[in-house]
């Protein structure tokens, strides 16, 4: 029972998290720890990831429709190969390919080195401090339409960096695309349909890892499949529940609460190590 209770709890926290430039992965890895339930491991993480990107795929489905009718119409279409949508494929697909490259090539680094808790507190205060730069001086004039595949390629590189928990995929992004001058809104729809390839992916390629009870590295938690698909469950009601104020605000409001709270939990994790009150 204590651990659907924990996965209630966890998969709320990535509802919540998940569509913020503050990190979901990084909360996932800081509050269990600082629960005593140990860490939930890069796979549980992975996994109950595709929760929110599920309601990511609802809520965008009517754009990602036709985006992917738009692109195969192009392969066979010379008339739909300038189009927005047709175009705006092949930027997600060129765009998600150094997150899934990295992904697969650092995967025991990544489940191991990447979750050390002094990595991710200073991860998230100078992500956040890039974040507050890249809000302040990056130009608002550049919108979706004008989107580049140098442009979406920039974007991709920087949603890469999220491999490191308490980078944040959005926030790595809409930091890139704000510093190359797209405007809030520009940024947000980008950031959010070019991470659905990488979630979903990275949660599939996972699913072999739950269920292997007595495998988890070293300190993780060992969550079987049913927590898993309860967090899972949990993370998509919260996550849809909450997309469409969190999308509205992200894409119009300044980012400097996110900034500020940054800095404050990454300094925090930075105190509790230094304290011993958290194991890194």
């Amino acid at each position: 029972m204590a651990d659907y209770l924990q996965a209630v709890f966890l998969g709320i926290l990535q509802g919540l998290t998940e569509f913020l430039p503050i990190s979901s992965s990084a909360h996932l890895r800081i509050f269990p720890e600082l629960f005593g339930w140990g860490d939930a491991g890069a796979a549980f993480t992975a996994v109950i990831q595709i929760g929110t990107e599920l309601a990511v795929l609802i809520y965008f489905r009517k754009d990602i429709w036709r985006i992917a009718r738009a692109w195969v119409l192009s392969l066979f279409k010379p008339e739909y190969r300038g189009a927005l949508d047709a175009r705006m494929g092949w930027f997600i697909i060129i765009g998600s390919l150094p997150i899934v490259i990295l992904g697969i090539l650092l995967k025991d680094v990544i489940e191991e080195h990447f979750r050390n808790l002094w990595l991710i507190g200073c991860t998230l205060i100078v992500l956040g401090i890039v974040l507050g730069i890249a809000d302040r001086v990056g130009r608002t004039d550049k919108v979706i339409k004008q989107m580049t595949l140098r442009d979406a390629a920039l974007m991709g590189g920087a949603q890469a960096l999220a491999l490191v928990p308490g980078v944040s995929r959005s926030g790595a992004t809409l930091s890139m695309g704000r510093f190359l001058g797209y405007d809030r809104e520009a940024a947000t729809r980008f950031a959010f349909l070019l991470a659905i390839p990488a979630v979903v992916g990275a949660g599939v390629f996972e699913l072999k890892e739950i269920g292997n009870v007595g495998q988890a590295h070293a300190g993780e938690a060992d969550y079987g499949w049913g927590p898993t698909i309860t967090a899972t469950v949990v993370s998509f009601v919260v996550g849809y529940a909450a997309i469409a104020w969190l999308l509205r605000y992200v894409s119009t409001k300044s980012y400097t609460p996110f900034v500020v709270y940054r800095v404050l939990l990454g300094g925090g994790v930075l105190a509790l190590l230094a304290a011993g009150v958290l194991t890194a």
